[in-house]
């Protein structure tokens, strides 16, 4: 997945996933226009593992992704020479700016590792298959890419949304999982002819707001929210086992910057309870 080369990039000019079209329409009286995308609407899951306690997502490389830090990465020396000529300090110093600016412009020109272009995902896939339902896709999804088998009446529907609404605004609807270790029927990895090269990874269910919240690691939106959404409606009934260690995970260490979930005040009212509860039926 880390080895990418061979780059050129070349006009989209037919493509089965995108149409790139531009619409004319009139506002309150004022005549506007907009670019957009045709593409399909997508489902994506959140899969959880009662078995380690872990959340199973799929680790990818996104060209888009890596495009846009290729760009970005171009863009960083330009800033750079528009800074120094600000400062105008004199002829010399700008002149040595701009020398710097231009030498490292060169440097710029160079691809950037492919781990740039490696984002955390939940399992997901495109509507293009008419005579599928939403729950069938999901499903098709979770076995072709985790390598689980899960019938459609165990997928939980969670929400739908817009994505991309300044360019695309694709509808897509999230589901929940819950599988085991005996649902397991492969290693998953996606499609190779269709051109997928996934990974599938576990995030111990202690560790998932740390995860979500840490800038470092590249992911979806739709991780962080369906964490999020997890740990507000479907925590308290995992409370005890979610403390578990889970090997083959190493967490990233985060900086003070970043924000913690303040769940653990609210399992504590939780434990409170059941405590509780328990020495009124001793006693009582």
């Amino acid at each position: 997945m880390e080895e990418i080369n061979n780059i050129e990039v070349v006009p989209c000019t037919d493509s089965e996933y995108l149409k790139p079209l531009t619409v004319h329409y009139n506002q309150n009286g004022t005549k506007k226009s907009w670019d957009y995308m045709r593409t399909h609407d997508s489902v994506s899951v959140l899969i959880f593992n009662t078995t380690s306690h872990c959340f199973v997502l799929v680790k990818q490389f996104r060209p888009a992704v890596y495009m846009c830090e290729w760009e970005r990465a171009k863009s960083q020396p330009a800033k750079a020479a528009a800074a120094a000529e600000k400062k105008e300090e004199g002829a010399a110093e700008v002149s040595e700016a701009q020398a710097g600016a231009s030498s490292a412009g060169e440097g710029s020109s160079e691809w950037p590792p492919a781990c740039a272009g490696v984002t955390y995902e939940l399992c997901a896939g495109l509507v293009d298959k008419p005579d599928l339902t939403l729950e069938e896709i999901a499903r098709q999804e979770i076995l072709e890419e985790c390598g689980f088998d899960v019938p459609t009446s165990k997928l939980k529907r969670i929400t739908s949304y817009r994505s991309g609404v300044g360019v695309t605004g694709a509808k897509q609807t999230m589901f929940y999982a819950e599988v085991s270790d005996d649902n397991r029927v492969s290693a998953g990895g996606g499609e190779p002819k269709e051109g997928e090269l996934i990974e599938v990874v576990k995030i111990p269910l202690h560790e998932a707001m740390t995860f979500a919240y840490n800038e470092r690691i590249p992911k979806t939106m739709g991780v962080i929210f369906s964490f999020m959404w997890f740990h507000n409606n479907m925590a308290p009934r995992t409370l005890l086992p979610h403390r578990r260690k889970v090997p083959g995970y190493v967490p990233t260490q985060p900086s003070n910057a970043e924000v913690r979930f303040p769940g653990t005040l609210k399992y504590s009212f939780y434990l409170l309870y059941v405590v509780c509860r328990h020495f009124c039926f001793i006693f009582f």
